[in-house]
C-alpha cells in the first residue's frame, strides 16, 4: 500500500471522487470536486486504481458533516459529506456527461434538476437484512451486515417499525418496513418527488392524444393521473400483482395487460397504427432490451416519455431511439438525496 496526495477533478456517476495519477484515474470515495486528499492506494488496476481517504487537506466549502452515524460503513449513502446543492449539482452534471460519452450526444436539451424537498426523512420504505442476531443494512462494499437502530433517510414511522422489528428478535431473513400499510407492490420510494415526476409527464404530452401505452406501468401510477388527455390507456407489466392492483381502481378506458412487456408492447404498437399515441417506458436498472428499442424505432410513436433509475443504460437506448427521434428535453430528478441514485425523465418526440 502506498498514499499520495491528489486532486479531486469530478464526481463520477457512482459517487466516488475522481483524481489523477500520472495520467491515470484514481477513484476515491466520500471526496467532493476540488479538494485535495492524501489518499491510500488500495487497488491497482492497468487503466485505474481505487484509494480510500487518509485526510482531507484543502476541504470544499461543500462539506457537511453527516447525520448518520453509520455514514461511511454503510453501503447506502454516499453524498452525506456533501451539502444538498451540490449534490444536485453533482448529480445533473454526471446525467450530461454519460449522454455525452455513452449516448453520443451533443448540445443536449438539459433542463434544472428537480430536487427532494426533503433531503432526510424522505423514504416511505426500507429493507433491512437479518442475520446472526445483526439487523440492518449491508457494508460498504461488502456482503457482512451491519446493525441499524435507525435510518435518518428514511420517514419517522419507518424508522417507528424498525424499532419495533427489532424488539421483536426477528428470524433471519429481509423485511420490508413501510411508512404505511398498501398493496405490496413496487411504488416510488420518495412521495413528493414521485408526484412531480409525475406531473412532468403530464405537462409533456401534447394535447389532443388518442392512446397512452403505458409500458413496465407498475399499479398505473402515470397512467391514471392522465385520464383526461387520452381517449384510451393500455398498461403493460410482468408484474400480475401490480396488475391486479391497476385494475381494482380502472375506468373502462383503462385496459392493464400482465405478460411480456415486449411482446404486449409490439401488439399495442401494432394496433396503435395511424392514432395519435404517447407511449410512456420506465423500465428496470436493465433499461430497454435490444427487441423494445427494436419495437420503438420501427413504430416510432409521434411522443415517447422514457423515466430512468440508471442514466447508462438510459444513454445506451437513447443513442439506439435516436435513428427515429430527436432529445426534446432532459430532467433529472433527484428521488434518492444523500444516495449516488438518479432519476431521469427523456422527453423524445418522433422525427418524420
Amino acid at each position: 500500500m502506498r498514499t499520495a496526495d491528489l486532486k479531486i477533478e469530478d464526481v463520477a456517476f457512482g459517487g466516488k471522487g475522481v483524481a489523477r495519477e500520472n495520467g491515470k484515474a484514481v477513484f476515491i470515495p466520500f471526496t467532493i470536486d476540488g479538494e485535495t486528499v492524501s489518499a491510500e492506494i488500495v487497488r491497482e488496476k492497468k487503466k485505474f486504481a481505487e484509494a480510500e481517504v487518509v485526510a482531507v487537506r484543502e476541504p470544499s466549502p461543500h462539506r457537511v458533516q453527516p447525520e448518520c452515524p453509520y455514514f461511511g460503513r454503510c453501503g447506502g449513502c454516499s453524498y452525506q459529506h456533501v451539502a444538498y446543492e451540490h449534490q444536485l449539482a453533482i448529480k445533473w452534471r454526471q446525467v450530461r456527461d454519460v449522454l455525452q460519452r455513452i449516448g453520443k450526444l451533443t448540445d443536449i436539451p438539459m433542463r434544472p434538476i428537480i430536487p427532494s424537498p426533503l433531503s432526510y426523512h424522505y423514504r416511505n420504505r426500507i429493507t433491512v437484512h437479518v442475520e446472526e442476531g445483526v439487523i440492518g443494512f449491508f457494508r460498504r462494499d461488502s456482503h457482512r451486515l451491519i446493525d441499524i437502530e435507525q435510518c435518518p433517510i428514511a420517514q419517522d414511522e419507518v424508522n417507528h417499525a424498525l424499532a419495533e422489528l427489532r424488539a421483536s428478535r426477528p428470524r433471519e431473513g429481509h423485511y420490508t418496513l413501510r411508512a404505511a400499510p398498501g398493496t405490496r407492490v413496487f411504488t416510488q420510494a420518495n412521495d413528493a418527488v414521485a408526484a412531480s415526476l409525475r406531473e412532468l409527464l403530464g405537462q409533456l404530452i401534447p394535447t389532443g392524444q388518442d392512446l397512452l401505452i403505458d409500458a413496465y406501468c407498475g399499479a398505473g401510477f402515470f397512467a391514471q393521473a392522465m385520464l383526461d388527455k387520452f381517449e384510451q390507456i393500455i398498461g403493460i407489466d410482468w408484474d400480475r400483482f401490480a396488475i391486479e392492483a391497476a385494475k381494482q381502481a380502472a375506468t373502462p378506458k383503462e385496459t392493464y395487460i400482465a405478460g411480456d412487456v415486449e411482446m404486449e408492447l409490439n401488439r399495442a404498437l401494432e394496433r396503435s397504427h395511424g392514432r395519435k399515441t404517447v407511449v410512456i417506458v420506465d423500465p428496470p436498472a436493465t433499461g430497454l432490451t435490444g427487441n423494445v428499442r427494436t419495437a420503438l424505432v420501427r413504430a416510432a410513436p409521434a411522443t415517447l416519455l422514457y423515466v430512468s433509475c440508471n442514466p447508462p443504460t438510459l444513454a445506451r437506448d437513447v443513442k439506439d431511439l435516436r435513428q427515429r427521434y430527436t432529445v426534446e428535453s432532459v430532467t433529472p430528478l433527484d428521488m434518492f438525496p444523500q444516495t449516488a441514485e438518479i432519476e431521469v425523465a427523456v422527453h423524445l418526440q418522433a422525427t418524420a
